[in-house]
């Protein structure tokens, strides 16, 4: 049985990831907001708090995020937030706020256009202004030295890369939102493409996107006038680790770990959306929170067939919520990444009716 404090998911949204997307960000954030509404027949007038994740240096603009309230609409006055970050940190605002009990429907949204400008020359600016930005490693560079370690260590191969990706592949041709549904799936012709950052290939990468999500969220009361089959909140957590990844173990994630662990463990978790945007960080994720063989990973392709920066991480609590309000699914597991080599961590647990 709910109480009603519990928390829901009752609708999501997400746009196709696409190189580019002609919208701007206020647009996209129009479209996931009005679809994800739709399908549960609310109105913005119902939405009693919202908060959006986005990021100033993709987009190129100081304060690029103030538009993008006018996704939610001037009136009436919704009470909002906005936070520096991926969207699944403005679900764990959100979350956060809704604990007050005086806000019954809450929407968290994530947006980004990285078609914009270049990842290699932006992500450098999160690394540790004295030391390690002046060097500029993008973030590719900084995943082939955390795959070479994992590979060295005996946690992984070259060829479970390749099997990683051609996995993520195949799901995605099922999938009509990634962005990467024909590309090769044969493990050995993967094998046989050149290196990019050695021992990364162009398939162990995720591609550049565009993109916008959305999900709702209402108090156990409205989730059951909603909905027939809330996606409950069972757990919701976040950890971070120290920045400089010299200082850290990057064959492990004792972040991801306890925040699965506050946010109440993985037994009996059927599916878990990992934000893993390279093959060798999934391998890192799996390894860190314990995930049995049967559990299936990423059914939808996940970030390396789709990776609308600043929205991958809502997309997968939309995915994870989705598998149990009409995939049939009871518990399931999201998680969520910011900062360089998964400095922080994210861990959503969703659980059906029973």
């Amino acid at each position: 049985m709910r109480n009603d404090t519990d928390i829901a998911v009752v609708s999501t949204a997400y746009l196709p990831s696409v190189r580019r997307n002609e919208l701007s960000e206020t647009e996209m954030l129009i479209s996931v907001v009005d679809e994800a509404l739709g399908k549960v027949g609310l109105k913005r007038s119902d939405v009693g708090f919202s908060c959006q994740g986005s990021c100033d240096y993709i987009s190129g603009g100081t304060f690029s995020f103030v538009p993008n309230l006018d996704a939610m609409g001037a009136w009436p006055p919704i009470h909002e937030s906005h936070v520096e970050m991926d969207g699944a940190w403005a679900l764990y605002e959100a979350w956060v706020r809704m604990q007050h009990g005086d806000v019954e429907i809450a929407v968290a949204l994530g947006s980004g256009k990285s078609s914009t400008g270049d990842p290699a020359e932006i992500y450098p600016l999160e690394l540790d202004p004295y030391y390690l930005a002046p060097l500029g490693p993008d973030p590719v560079s900084l995943a082939a030295l955390q795959a070479r370690q994992l590979i060295e260590s005996g946690k992984t191969t070259e060829r479970e890369l390749a099997e990683i990706s051609a996995r993520s592949r195949r799901d995605a041709a099922n999938n009509p939102k990634q962005q990467l549904r024909s590309a090769e799936t044969d493990v050995d012709k993967l094998l046989a493409e050149p290196y990019l950052r050695s021992p990364l290939r162009k398939s162990d990468l995720p591609p550049i996107s565009d993109g916008a999500s959305c999900v709702v969220m209402a108090t156990a009361r409205r989730a059951r006038e909603l909905v027939a089959r809330p996606a409950w909140i069972t757990g919701l957590d976040h950890r971070s680790e120290v920045h400089n990844p010299a200082l850290r173990d990057l064959t492990d994630s004792p972040s991801t770990r306890l925040a699965a662990e506050k946010a109440g463990g993985v037994a009996g978790v059927e599916v878990a959306e990992l934000m893993a945007p390279f093959t060798s960080q999934e391998v890192v994720l799996r390894q860190a929170l314990g995930l049995a063989d049967d559990v299936v990973v990423n059914p939808s392709g996940g970030p390396l067939t789709g990776n609308p920066l600043m929205a991958t991480g809502l997309v997968r609590i939309a995915e994870a919520a989705e598998q149990i309000l009409s995939g049939g699914r009871n518990r399931t597991l999201a998680h969520a990444t910011s900062g360089p080599l998964l400095q922080q961590n994210l861990v959503c647990i969703l659980e059906g009716d029973v």
